[in-house]
């Protein structure tokens, strides 16, 4: 989840995890290897004893893992390999909530709860495991609904206690990934496991899955040594994986308007026009951008053409509304402020200069009586002190 994770989220940045989780999470693997390295005989009661023990992923209680069945192989996932698991997930009073088998994922990509993608590569192939999930690393504050994703509701704040298979693991080539059905599904799977994230607002999460259904999506395999046509893939297929790239793209770009990541979403929705110039969402979506980068006019004119191609859409119609509105508003300032700035300009103008007031008549008088007392005193007492001296 930045720009960013919602207090909702499942999936935390691991930036937010203090520093004695993160080490934990980083060594537990090699503490795990090093054990059996550390022993020059494995005898049946260390293999016991490995089995029952409780780890505790991120040294806190939250997420914990219990191997209920070692694995045949040392074989263990890496981020990006795909695996096959099979899982039940159950509330803290036994009411099962999730349940799969032959369920495909690849790690790290947000496909299951966050407290799962982070377990899998602590397990072996043909691993069982029992892993607590609190709800931090479960369904979050929100809980899930039974809508397509759940058997039963999970509520908002609970741990879920999972039952997990690991079947198989593969690291695929290129060459796995140049069929236009394997890129078509994977490229839609995650943009519905997206969606699913968008629509709990979980929206950085979201943006991360997006950009992965992209990759799946384009018509490069993204080998270095490939060259154009080289994937074999029809016209016909190109143009529908060029379809499904441009809806990922329209998805994308509202998820980072979510999150305020104007000039993504901008390069984004530019990508959808470049192909289809009338596409409405995107002419809306970029709208949406202009408006936030104080674009009214442009905006405007953006979502005049979008209600034209959709006259029925009430939120084009609304927001094209308030838009109009607000460049009134701003049109009515602006007028305003001129108005003010010339009229002091004009005032400046038009004031005369100060003149020096003439000193008052009453205060000349004054002092011409004050010389003329002063005058009649310095007289008498002139002819006081000459009647005294003689």
């Amino acid at each position: 989840m930045d720009p960013e994770k919602s207090s909702n989220s499942s999936f935390e940045d691991l930036s937010n995890l203090n520093e004695g989780e993160k080490e934990n999470i980083q060594n537990v693997e090699s503490e795990t290897l090093s054990t059996k390295s550390d022993l020059n005989v494995e005898t049946p009661e260390v293999k016991e004893k490995e089995e029952d023990e409780l780890l505790d992923v991120i040294g806190n209680g939250q997420l914990t893992k219990k191997t209920v069945k070692k694995a045949d192989t040392d074989i263990q996932p890496q981020r990006g390999d795909l695996v096959t698991i099979n899982y039940t997930g159950k509330l803290s009073d036994g009411t099962v909530v999730e349940q799969e088998e032959n369920f495909k994922i690849h790690v790290g990509d947000f496909e299951v709860v966050q407290g799962l993608d982070m377990v899998i590569p602590l397990m072996r192939v043909g691993e069982i495991a029992e892993v607590f999930t609190d709800q931090r690393f479960a369904y979050g504050t929100v809980g899930l609904s039974t809508e397509k994703f759940a058997k039963a509701p999970v509520p908002p704040h609970a741990s879920i206690n999972y039952t997990v298979e690991l079947v198989a693991c593969k690291f695929e080539e290129f060459d796995d990934l140049k069929s236009y059905e394997i890129r078509k599904e994977y490229g839609n799977r995650k943009r519905e496991r997206a969606n699913f994230w968008y629509n709990r607002n979980e929206f950085n999460t979201a943006i991360q899955i997006y950009r992965r259904a992209l990759e799946f999506l384009d018509h490069n395999d993204g080998d270095p040594d490939s060259v154009d046509g080289e994937l074999g893939i029809s016209i016909e297929n190109l143009q529908s994986l060029l379809d499904d790239r441009l809806i990922v793209y329209n998805n994308l770009a509202m998820a980072q308007i979510k999150v305020s990541a104007y000039d993504a979403a901008l390069a984004s929705v530019e990508n959808v026009l470049r192909c289809q110039p009338n596409n409405s969402k995107a002419l809306y979506r970029k709208g949406r951008i202009l408006d936030a980068k104080c674009d009214t006019k442009g905006a405007i004119a953006l979502l005049q053409k979008a209600a034209t191609l959709e006259p029925d859409s009430k939120t084009i119609q609304q927001d094209l509304a308030k838009l109009i509105i607000k460049q009134r508003r701003e049109e009515h300032n602006e007028k305003e402020m001129y108005q003010k700035m010339l009229g002091q300009a004009k005032k400046l103008e038009n004031k005369p200069q100060s003149k020096q007031r003439p000193p008052s008549t009453d205060v000349t008088k004054l002092k011409l009586l004050g010389y003329i007392m002063g005058s009649i005193l310095i007289g008498v007492a002139g002819v006081a002190m000459y009647r005294y001296k003689y």
